[in-house]
């Protein structure tokens, strides 16, 4: 427990802050493929581009730290990720994803706004 007990705390903790609902619910224009990924089939240009950044540029250096980082879904300017791995636990995954991921992905693909973290 004195393990876990920190992990847990700082995964609440970063939800709360962050002020994002505890529940959402999907947008009627999301649509769900076999994969788990949801997007407008308008954005699949922009899905097409993001997917291929995140394999060239994001992924390789997340599995240099034993993580990895699939693509779940893009929806009014917002991409949602799934942390895996030791990304999953990492207490700098945050400023990862905030900073890193999203700086690139803003830089490349204007339409993007932010990034967000999904289980």
């Amino acid at each position: 427990w004195q393990l876990l007990k920190p992990a847990i705390l700082g995964a609440i903790m970063e939800h709360f802050m962050s002020s994002a609902p505890v529940l959402a619910k999907a947008g009627p224009a999301a649509e769900t493929s076999q994969t788990g990924e949801f997007y407008d089939k308008a954005d699949e240009e922009l899905v097409i581009t993001i997917k291929e950044l995140l394999d060239t540029r994001v992924r390789p250096a997340v599995a240099q730290d034993g993580g990895d980082i699939t693509f779940r879904g893009f929806e009014n300017g917002t991409v949602f990720l799934h942390m895996k791995g030791a990304c999953a636990g990492c207490p700098s995954s945050t400023a990862t994803l905030k900073h890193g991921i999203q700086n690139l992905l803003r830089h490349f693909v204007p339409e993007v706004q932010q990034v967000e973290q999904v289980s």
